[in-house]
């Protein structure tokens, strides 16, 4: 694939979180582009032996640096000459503390890094679609690129969403002060082989019994090649600097659908519907208690958490379509087949 492209296939690109689940496709994309060097920043050597199995069947010059974002020292060797990268390390840790460390302030890190470097052509920053606020939507309300980006999210008690809001400030915050040409990039649900998990948008276990709270809601999701394929094209195209853009697929399966048919397809299991307005007044007596306790059960189920992931939305991909050129490349139905299949596995069912 040849297209204008703001760099040349020769030209040095970064990934971080290369070995990750999607960084490792987002590498196996640019690799499958044509592009011949490409360094992979990562944290350890999990994964590594089939990148470099995927590297020399390519031809391609690729390096890979295990670093931490959090020294300096690994940040200069990991951006020095660099033309575009693609941020796609975070914070996954359980505390908000960890978050921000590993995801604002690693890539303030990096970007002090890039910005001294004076070779940077496109800083892409992976966000997560979750960094939105939908309070002032109502229920089937469309949420798209125009929305509010989430100002209390820390009453929402959710440390990564935190540590991605965070990081989208730091981003914006260089722009303004040193013209970072950067591109905002918000995944929905990121699904596939590799991740053997149900989203909680459909519902949760937490209590020993799998909760139904999805219903009817159409899932945010996007196949991880889908996904993967829209980063490496926000990296390249023309004249987008300073865009966000929300990666979800077409044709979003409905809740009530999704979870059908991986009890068809997988395994079966009891699940117990609960209405929104139910989980919605649950969560107010959590807030409540949590209040009253001073803290000793935390708001880990509040209302706002529950706007967010189980209110239901519409949502858009036009954006990443007419600004990106992007299609999703796997439809949706072969995609959900693709991970059934990979499920099985996962539970010993062939």
């Amino acid at each position: 694939m040849q297209r204008n492209w703001i760099i040349d296939k020769s030209d040095l690109v970064l990934i971080t979180g290369a070995n990750g689940f999607l960084g490792s496709k987002v590498f196996e994309i640019l690799l499958e582009y044509g592009f011949r060097r490409v360094r992979c920043l990562v944290r350890s050597e999990r994964g590594l032996s089939e990148m470099q199995r995927i590297s020399g069947s390519s031809g391609a010059e690729v390096e890979f640096i295990v670093g931490n974002l959090l020294s300096n020292d690994d940040c200069r060797r990991a951006a020095e000459g660099v033309q575009v990268i693609y941020h796609l390390a975070a914070g996954v840790e359980k505390s908000f503390a960890g978050c921000f460390l590993n995801s604002a302030v690693a890539t303030r890190n990096l970007l002090e890094a890039a910005i001294r470097g004076q070779k940077l052509r496109r800083f892409v920053n992976i966000s997560s679609i979750a960094v939105y606020s939908n309070e002032k939507i109502p229920r089937g309300g469309l949420l798209d690129e125009s929305c509010e980006v989430d100002s209390k999210v820390i009453d929402r008690c959710e440390a990564y969403t935190y540590g991605k809001v965070k990081q989208d400030e730091i981003v914006l915050e260089y722009a303004k002060k040193f013209e970072l040409p950067y591109v905002i990039v918000r995944p929905s649900v990121v699904f596939g082989p590799g991740k053997a998990k149900i989203t909680d948008r459909i519902g949760s276990s937490t209590f020993g019994v799998f909760l139904h709270l999805g219903l009817n809601n159409r899932i945010p999701l996007t196949y991880l090649d889908n996904c993967a394929e829209a980063i490496v094209l926000a990296g390249l195209v023309r004249g987008i600097e300073r865009e966000v853009f929300n990666i979800v697929d077409d044709d979003l399966p409905r809740s009530r659908e999704f979870l059908r048919k991986y009890k068809q397809d997988v395994r079966n299991f009891m699940s117990i519907p609960v209405p929104y307005r139910i989980w919605y007044g649950f969560c107010c007596l959590w807030e409540k208690y949590s209040e009253w306790s001073l803290g000793q059960l935390p708001p880990v189920f509040n209302r706002r958490a529950c706007g967010v992931y189980w209110k239901g939305n519409t949502y858009s991909n036009r954006r990443a379509k007419e600004v990106l050129g992007w299609q999703p490349r796997v439809p949706m139905a072969a995609a959900l087949d693709n991970f059934f299949a990979y499920m099985r596995k996962v539970e010993g069912r062939k």
